[in-house]
């Protein structure tokens, strides 16, 4: 469930580049016990990286009750984080420094959606 910096879809989000900033949404299943790793990982971004690529945690919180939803829909977590454009996205996760994080947030999640917004017009 990590980004692969060298993978098709970070191509894919850095060639469909509409310029400016992008917001990035996380829908997060924890894994059981899952959920400590996923804050260590968000403490090192929150402190190291989003920083350094000028990103910023707009809203973070915990799931709750479901209105509208396919079964199997619900999500413990959501996060969004805005970074100033998907080139810096695309340098923090080729970053080797945050590579080396990346296995908390895998161990901690058992499903995720990492998806790019573009704002409406």
């Amino acid at each position: 469930m990590a980004v692969d910096p060298r993978g098709a879809d970070l191509k894919r989000l850095l060639a469909e580049d509409p310029g400016g900033p992008v917001v990035m949404l996380n829908l997060l299943r924890f894994a059981e016990g899952g959920r400590a790793s996923y804050e260590e990982y968000a403490r090192h971004l929150r402190e190291t990286f989003l920083p350094r690529y000028g990103g910023e945690v707009l809203y973070a919180g915990t799931g709750s009750t479901v209105l509208a939803a396919e079964d199997g829909q619900s999500w413990d977590a959501v996060v969004v984080v805005r970074y100033p454009d998907r080139a810096a996205f695309g340098r923090m996760v080729a970053d080797p420094e945050y590579q080396e994080v990346t296995h908390l947030r895998t161990r901690a999640l058992s499903e995720a959606v990492l998806q790019a917004t573009v704002p409406w017009g």
